[in-house]
């Protein structure tokens, strides 16, 4: 199963579903189809997805606290569903370990951004990832 497949399937459909209000269901089934993800993978992709929507509003509410002098609602939309989908894991998938999570999600911003993006997202997600280890955040 290749599970950074699933994580491009699920970040494109958090994109599309915050940017063009796109429905879930159709737009994540022809993204798994047109990638020829299978099997744990398929799974893992709709979790990843289901799980960041509804918990949306806590998620947002805990990238905040790290988003020193920024808005979640003015970041690019890529940078926004890269960290969303990230702190979903971070948050609610104790079966990831918080390193893994953080080195996906910059390698989604390198490819659909850029590398100085994926360095602001490094720092928020590090600090999201300390702070639900329990250690201390400056």
């Amino acid at each position: 199963m290749s599970r950074r497949l699933a994580r491009e399937i699920a970040f494109k459909t958090l994109f599309q579903y915050d940017i063009g209000k796109n429905e879930v269901e159709p737009t994540i089934s022809q993204l798994i189809e047109e990638n020829g993800l299978e099997g744990a993978g398929v799974e893992f992709s709709r979790q990843l997805v289901l799980g960041t929507l509804k918990n949306l509003d806590a998620i947002d509410q805990a990238l905040a606290g790290y988003l020193q002098k920024w808005e979640l609602g003015r970041l690019a939309a890529v940078d926004r569903n890269v960290l969303r989908l990230a702190a979903f894991e971070i948050l609610y998938r104790e079966d990831i370990p918080a390193a893994v999570t953080i080195n996906e999600a910059l390698e989604l911003s390198k490819a659909f951004h850029s590398e100085e993006a994926a360095k602001f997202l490094n720092g928020v997600l590090d600090k999201l990832a300390r702070h639900q280890e329990g250690k201390e955040v400056e």
